[in-house]
């Protein structure tokens, strides 16, 4: 990963969702405390109001929840991100994984670090920043948890920045790069995820796999 070029892209897109103030030092994540007005953010192409109940599930073809062989030294119960490949694993040990297919950050949003799973919330509410509204006036000022709104049934919050693993009410953007830096996953995996990682979780997120 070309950390300044990805910096860089962010850069200028400040105020996009999702948006984080990022500093890497070696392979963990600095987690500089983002501003309240980007707490609650959405990913552009995103659409409030739209319906899709938690028992969206991806059951067939590669972004299927399954187990999968899994080569890691990390203890088990530990997330390991891989965005290149679109997967999500909670390690499990003897050499296995369970996998979840996931939506990823478009180009020039992408990332990689080390962070620990700070909070986790149902069916979280959400507040679009100004900066947002300016480009999509048509925007709610407020969404209400629910089953339309973008951020899904579940979000899991990483350490202090804006980047979160949610739900989403569009599965069929599973397995493409489409949001701001944030991981999504149908709601269905999402509660499924939910329901097995606690706070103070590890995670680590890579762009691509390491052998």
């Amino acid at each position: 990963m070309n950390l300044s070029k990805t910096l860089a892209g962010i850069g200028l897109a400040a105020g996009f969702a999702c948006l984080p103030l990022l500093a890497l030092s070696g392979a963990s994540l600095a987690q500089p405390r983002a501003p309240a007005a980007m707490k609650e953010t959405m990913d552009i192409g995103d659409e409030p109001g739209r319906i899709s109940t938690e028992e969206v599930t991806i059951t067939d073809g590669p972004y299927a929840r399954q187990m999968v062989l899994f080569r890691s030294n990390e203890a088990p119960g530990t997330v390991v991100i891989h965005s290149g490949e679109r997967f999500l694993y909670v390690v499990q040990g003897n050499g296995r994984a369970l996998r979840y297919g996931i939506g990823v950050g478009r180009e020039g949003f992408t990332w990689s670090g080390q962070v620990q799973v700070s909070r986790k919330s149902e069916w979280p509410d959400w507040r679009p920043p100004p900066e947002m509204l300016q480009r999509q006036p048509y925007l709610p000022r407020f969404m209400a948890g629910g089953p339309g709104n973008p951020m899904g049934a579940r979000a899991l919050y990483l350490g202090s920045t804006v980047f979160r693993v949610h739900g989403t009410n569009q599965p069929e953007t599973i397995g493409q790069a489409i949001s701001s830096g944030c991981f999504r996953l149908a709601n269905g995996d999402i509660i499924d995820l939910y329901e097995r990682v606690p706070v103070g979780t590890k995670v680590i997120i890579r762009h691509n796999a390491t052998l």
